[in-house]
């Protein structure tokens, strides 16, 4: 089975590793990321990498040092990011199934653009090691036409590595066993208003009450409520958080590549981040995660009257390429506007919870039209069954882009 690998984060044997960026130069590593020996240990065939923008900073696939990956629904439109070159190789028939990472939403905002299933996996599932301790935001998974796939590779991916720190507990069956079940009936909760200040597109907003009215059909009960109130006006501190982790990992090109960081290997948006960064006291970095984390059970032991909670996936439609400019005067602007892209998505990674984007409908404007499920911590089986629900009535996986074999 040929599978592809995201340009990003995983070190892979005997493939070059660029993270998007002129920084790591060639850096080729000579061992292989846990996820990524995994991988390789299933059957899989790596056949190449997939472009991400740099860092994995937005939410678009428009590196400078590669040029932008195009949506094969529409070239003219973003495949999402920062998985966005993984989920433009499945959607265009390339590969059967592609990995990819998601920090802040980067493989459901893929999923997304592309009509693919992207899911996120607790916080812990899958090890981030060797070279990643504890990750509070990201972790890896794949993008697929299906759940059962989602699910199939989940169960080869997740499980403690020696030397993890945390880990998520091992579900009392296999992933693949409880998407195939009926789920029962649930309670879901419909969040229209996003969390983060943003508008929300008329046809996103139809597709969630219209996948609520789905649910029902299928004898669920759906009740809509508030977003949670503790994320609102967290945006600087997650910035914080987030620039953090871009620090890293231009400390981390800078040490595998012998080179200096600086205007001439990275882009002004990534240079404003890590500047950030340097500039922000440790302190004050460690309050921002003790703020998070409050924030995080706040919402969690609300939501608990709730099974999962349905979401759109995107507030917007895929953005036009080159709508959202990394290398703009004012780099930050980028990113302000990059959150009003794709509000619903990060304040999951906070929470450490599973979700899981769905591409149920197809607009009227030809591109895939998408949902978003968050179920429970560690709640990855009971999200995955729902999903099989609505797969089997959506019949997605039949779709493909008109360029698509």
């Amino acid at each position: 089975m040929p599978i592809a690998i995201k340009d990003l984060g995983s070190a892979t044997a005997g493939l070059r590793v660029t993270s998007g960026s002129e920084l790591y130069g060639d850096y080729t590593p000579d061992y292989d990321s846990h996820t990524v020996r995994r991988i390789r240990a299933a059957g899989f065939v790596i056949v190449g990498k997939t472009s991400s923008p740099e860092l994995g900073i937005v939410p678009v696939t428009e590196p400078r040092r590669f040029g932008p990956t195009r949506n094969p629904w529409d070239r003219e439109r973003t495949p999402g990011g920062s998985s966005g070159g993984s989920g433009a190789a499945v959607a265009a028939g390339m590969v059967p199934l592609a990995h990819g990472s998601d920090g802040g939403g980067s493989l459901r905002i893929p999923a997304a653009c592309c009509g693919l299933v992207g899911l996120k996996a607790s916080r812990g599932r899958i090890s981030r090691g060797p070279d990643a301790g504890d990750s509070f935001l990201a972790t890896d998974g794949v993008l697929t036409h299906t759940v059962a796939d989602t699910a199939a590779v989940l169960d080869l991916l997740s499980g403690y590595e020696p030397g993890d720190a945390t880990w998520a507990p091992p579900p009392y069956e296999p992933f693949t066993l409880t998407a195939a079940r009926s789920p029962g009936r649930l309670r879901v909760g419909l969040m229209l208003q996003a969390p983060l200040e943003a508008d929300l597109d008329p046809l996103a907003e139809q597709a969630a009450r219209d996948c609520a009215d789905l649910l029902e059909h299928l004898g669920h009960d759906v009740g809509e409520i508030e977003p949670p109130e503790r994320f609102a006006g967290l945006f600087e501190v997650f910035t914080d958080a987030w620039a953090a982790l871009v620090g890293l990992g231009v400390g981390y090109g800078e040490r595998v590549s012998g080179r200096k960081a600086g205007p001439d290997n990275l882009e002004p948006l990534t240079l404003a981040l890590h500047e950030r960064a340097l500039a922000t006291p440790s302190s004050e970095y460690m309050r921002s995660i003790v703020v998070l984390q409050r924030a995080a059970r706040d919402w969690i032991e609300r939501s608990t009257a709730w099974d999962l909670i349905l979401t759109p996936a995107l507030a917007k439609r895929p953005l036009r390429v080159g709508e959202l400019d990394t290398c703009a005067p004012e780099p930050m602007a980028t990113f302000n506007d990059s959150s009003r892209f794709t509000p619903y998505t990060p304040f999951v990674n906070v929470t450490g919870q599973p979700a899981i984007a769905l591409p149920v409908y197809e607009g009227p404007d030809g591109l895939p039209l998408a949902v978003q499920l968050i179920g429970q911590p560690l709640g990855e089986g009971l999200l995955l069954s729902v999903a099989a629900q609505l797969e089997a009535e959506a019949r997605w996986n039949l779709r493909r882009p008109p360029t698509a074999p």
